[in-house]
């Protein structure tokens, strides 16, 4: 007999050794386990990871991706906090806080991130100025020795952190406007004191006012978004007349009332130290225009400004009447594309630089120069050295109509602006035109002759019947001199000889489309009344063309035009656009065809491979890029 003491079955029925339990093979396999496993790893150890990953982990934040930084954390493990800041964020912001007094740069990073993450979750604006104030701190401090290292990748964060600060803690309730106005707001610890000097929010004969924040704005339709990293809030501003008087009226006369204006808000905190430890914080609202400043001063030392021209353009675009215009005004030309005489700008006057005149073509408008606008005012060479005006038309409108009211309103400009002539840039303006609006641009730097009244008179305008003020409109309509002003004149796709679409059966739906302006057309009719014997052609004249018909090859206005030498001394560049391949005189861009683009005087000619509206093509702007770089180098 067997005794049990030193024999037993298992689980299948098979008798084992009495002291080889399961329970004991099982320790022995897991102490095996621990053995090989102490074998290739130790507790502590480093092995090569996924290089963004690791990437990842050391440079995620906030802002980027909602978990604090390796150095917030790092902060909060050294002193035990990480998992009670989780549960009581206020208390230990409070504690880690202090007295507010000598806090290390480390401290105040974490804290300006610290505050600005429970802020996010809690929604309370006090926390976010904290997050901005903490940040100031860190970023500018009083003594130029506590500054952190350029290269700290800290700083980039502690910027964002003081704009966007700024940005959640000054907005109002609905969250669509900043508020910039002289009081008090909370602080966790205390009170921010803002005070805010009106004089700093007038511009160009406005006063600044709504102010948006556009750095969280998605841009579409405009190939890139350009903006400048730096401290402040970027807000598009709106605007209402400010003062008045001849000087302020002059200043606000060519800027339109909708337009908003890029801008950067600056909270200049006077005792930042001082205030983080006494609990009052006083803070100056600083207001820069982009066109005017992009950096700021603070301590002897210059900080870029944080500027989001790009977003603001598109936001001034956003649902902009101004697309209304382009088929609205073409169709029916009696209305009003804008108020005034069509020329307008982006920015106040600006002396000392040159004068870029950007004109639209056929069924178009101002808005259509967007990307380019996008492109060349924010080319740190271009930008400080040329200021850009747009002129809009009615572009079914008689070509000679349309250049007389350009011709008119470049005059005075020119007139009211500079009116000693003692700015020499003045007199070295730039003209870009588009399709028609290149043909508008020639107008201005030709000596017509008598060229365009022979087409439709055949006896000399002083002897013809009409009244003083038909006159002066005959004669500011069919007689052109050169601008002395204008240097320069950009050709884009523009129809010298005239449009193969301005013909047929195009033609026939534009003249039927088409309703021109009822005092022109009854004045029109009237002067051919009065003066049968006077008209070349009758038949010719029995309605009033439109733009279309000047357009047409072959119509006796595109001819006298093509016909007339541009003044000598004027720069001339072309860009021709063409579709397909093959030689070039056998290519067209599908409005306007190569031979009737070309011009033989021109300095330099741009082919470019897109089809008519190739204003804002790359291979387009590239070259009116280097064609003003040369102008403003003074080639």
């Amino acid at each position: 007999m067997i005794s049990v003491a030193h024999q037993a079955k298992d689980a299948s029925g098979t008798r084992r050794p009495a002291g080889r339990s399961t329970s004991g093979q099982r320790l022995i396999v897991l102490l095996a386990a621990l053995f090989l496993a102490s074998a290739c790893a130790t507790p502590i150890g480093a092995v090569h990871g996924n290089r963004q990953e690791v990437y990842r982990s050391l440079t995620s934040n906030i802002l980027s991706a909602g978990e604090l930084s390796a150095s917030t954390q790092q902060e909060l493990r050294r002193l035990g906090l990480a998992e009670r800041f989780e549960e009581e964020p206020e208390a230990v912001l409070a504690e880690l806080r202090d007295s507010g007094s000598e806090l290390s740069p480390d401290r105040l990073f974490a804290l300006a991130e610290l505050s600005f993450a429970y802020a996010d979750k809690s929604h309370q604006p006090e926390y976010f100025l904290a997050a901005s104030v903490y940040a100031y701190a860190y970023l500018l401090p009083a003594k130029r020795a506590d500054a952190p290292r350029p290269v700290d990748p800290r700083n980039r964060l502690a910027a964002d952190l003081y704009n966007l600060g700024l940005t959640f803690g000054l907005k109002t309730p609905d969250g669509n406007l900043v508020v910039l106005e002289t009081g008090q707001r909370p602080l966790p610890f205390g009170t921010l004191e803002l005070t805010v000097n009106p004089k700093e929010f007038l511009w160009g004969g406005y006063r600044l006012n709504t102010f948006v924040p556009v750095a969280e704005f998605e841009v579409r339709g405009l190939r890139n978004r350009y903006r400048q990293a730096g401290i402040g809030v970027p807000l598009a501003a709106s605007l209402t007349p400010a003062g008045e008087g001849a000087s302020v009226e002059a200043a606000r006369k060519r800027i339109p009332p909708r337009l908003k204006v890029s801008v950067t808000a600056f909270v200049r905190i006077e005792n930042v130290e001082e205030g983080i430890e006494s609990g009052t914080v006083r803070g100056r609202v600083e207001l820069y225009p982009t066109d005017e400043a992009t950096t700021v001063q603070v301590g002897g030392v210059k900080v870029p400004l944080e500027e989001e021209p790009t977003a603001t353009l598109a936001y001034l675009l956003e649902g902009s009447p101004v697309w209304e215009t382009e088929l609205g005004g073409f169709l029916s030309p009696q209305r009003q594309v804008l108020s005034g005489d069509g020329l307008f700008m982006l920015h106040p006057y600006q002396p000392g630089r040159i004068p870029v005149v950007l004109i639209h073509g056929t069924a178009s408008s101002p808005a259509r120069w967007a990307e380019m606008l996008n492109e060349l005012d924010n080319d740190p060479v271009v930008r400080e050295r040329v200021q850009f005006w747009l002129f809009t038309y009615n572009t079914s409108n008689p070509i000679l109509l349309s250049a007389n009211l350009l011709r008119e309103a470049l005059e005075k400009a020119v007139a009211d602006l500079d009116p000693d002539g003692r700015d020499p840039a003045m007199r070295r303006m730039v003209l870009i035109g588009h399709s028609q609006g290149g043909l508008l641009a020639r107008l201005m730097v030709t000596d017509s002759g008598t060229r365009f009244w022979n087409n439709v008179s055949k006896v000399p305008l002083s002897e013809l019947k009409v009244t003083p003020e038909q006159h002066e409109l005959l004669e500011g309509t069919f007689f052109f001199k050169p601008l002395p002003f204008v240097s320069r004149v950009i050709f884009i796709a523009t129809p010298h000889r005239g449009s193969f679409r301005a013909t047929g059966f195009v033609l026939d739906i534009v003249r039927w489309l088409v309703t021109l302006p009822v005092k022109l057309v009854r004045d029109f009719g009237d002067l051919v009344q009065q003066n049968p014997d006077a008209i070349v052609s009758r038949d010719a004249l029995k309605r009033m063309p439109t733009a279309v018909d000047n357009m047409s090859p072959g119509n006796p206005f595109i001819k006298a035009l093509s016909s007339s030498p541009i003044a000598p001394g004027v720069k001339v560049n072309s860009i021709v656009a063409v579709l397909g391949e093959g030689p070039l005189t056998s290519l067209g861009d599908s409005v306007v065809r190569y031979d009737s683009a070309h011009l033989e005087s021109a300095q330099s000619e741009k082919v470019v491979r897109s089809s008519h509206s190739t204003q804002g093509e790359p291979a387009t702007i590239e070259e009116v890029r280097r064609i003003l770089r040369e102008q403003v180098s003074g080639k």
